[in-house]
């Protein structure tokens, strides 16, 4: 009998055991993405092209018609955002300049197809690939803003044969580059709240568990992704009645986080083989295809950007003497909506900085 009830309390305790593992297991494992036009998934609504691996990218052009353009800009939205959130260049300007824009949902983003293997060197390659499928041509011009402005780092490295000249707008970067200092680390790393700090280690080092990390309750999450007011800057404060309520929001997300927010945040904070610190001017023996010279990588940054710490965007700078640094001092994350700043940042990519008026330094400031 007392052997029975030992048995009985071993195989009960293997039992909760079990259960327990079983219930952690289905806490971590993320839900299966809704793929657009597959059974159960959302409708296709966008014009999308198909990559030799059977994905599918969403694409939107604006602009002068392809076909007409001079100058031809594949632009790269950010983290929580889609294909609408390229640059709101003026129609006066696209016409005077001639400028063609594609922007296109990430992978996993919108209507965009997830890529569960994306690595920072998967990204740079489709763009290679959508440029090829909409006959851009074998150069054109590279703009990306936030996360989306990291991947210009991978763009420089994987395909810099294919680019006219690169902006790079409030870029990301991750505390774990090889070769960054640890001071220069540390300052930006400290610089986050205590909440994106935790998020951030777990996208590093466990990312296994970015899904759980970000959707349990138990502690405080990303306050990227729950748009917490306290990473808004005066001029942001300002500027997210323009960006946090989009009439396309509920489409960005609507796929699952996972593939689009957790994703970026594992890729993005991950671990890299290289970084910018060693990136090599694609430009310095080239001529650009225009006749207008050598093209430029442009770098802008908001000094009182309290998403993305400004520090390693001028670390960076400071090392890549190449890299044309735009600091604005009034500025948080979200310039490039500011009025009339989209047009600045594309004259600067197009045309140089010769071309800009002395007060083009900075957005202008709604009243």
């Amino acid at each position: 009998m007392f052997r029975l009830a030992r048995t009985a309390r071993k195989l009960i305790l293997a039992l909760l055991t079990c259960l327990s593992s079983a219930l952690l297991y289905r806490q971590i494992q993320p839900l299966p993405p809704k793929i657009p036009g597959t059974p159960g998934g959302p409708p296709v609504t966008a014009t999308r092209t198909r990559l030799s691996d059977g994905r599918y990218l969403a694409y939107l052009e604006t602009g002068v018609p392809r076909e007409k353009a001079k100058h031809r800009l594949v632009f790269v939205h950010g983290f929580d955002s889609c294909r609408h959130d390229a640059l709101p260049i003026s129609t006066e300007l696209a016409q005077e300049l001639g400028v063609y824009m594609l922007s296109f949902d990430r992978p996993g983003y919108a209507e965009s197809d997830p890529h569960p293997a994306r690595t920072e060197e998967s990204i740079a390659l489709d763009i290679a690939e959508l440029a090829d499928n909409l006959q851009l041509g074998r150069k054109f011009y590279l703009a990306g803003f936030s996360m989306g402005g990291e991947i210009m780092w991978s763009c420089l490295k994987y395909i810099p044969h294919r680019l006219s000249g690169v902006a790079i707008l409030g870029p990301v970067g991750n505390y774990w580059w090889p070769g960054l200092p640890s001071n220069v680390s540390r300052d930006a790393w400290y610089q986050q709240l205590p909440r994106d700090q935790w998020a951030v280690w777990v996208a590093h080092h466990l990312p296994w568990l970015t899904y759980w990390w970000n959707t349990q309750k138990l502690f405080p999450a990303s306050s990227v992704i729950a748009y917490n007011p306290a990473l808004l800057s005066q001029e942001d404060e300002m500027l997210m009645a323009k960006f946090g309520y989009r009439a396309y929001m509920p489409q960005i997300r609507q796929q699952g986080e996972h593939e689009c927010l957790h994703r970026d945040m594992m890729v993005g904070f991950g671990k890299w083989s290289w970084s910018p610190l060693q990136l090599e001017n694609p430009f310095a023996d080239a001529d650009a295809d225009d006749g207008q010279g050598a093209g430029k990588v442009h770098l802008w940054h908001g000094a009182e950007d309290l998403i993305v710490p400004v520090s390693l965007s001028r670390y960076i700078s400071q090392k890549l003497p190449w890299v044309v640094y735009h600091e604005l001092p009034k500025s948080g994350h979200l310039f490039p909506i500011a009025e009339g700043m989209a047009d600045i940042i594309v004259k600067s990519l197009l045309l140089g900085d010769d071309h800009l008026s002395s007060s083009a330094s900075q957005p202008p400031h709604s009243p």
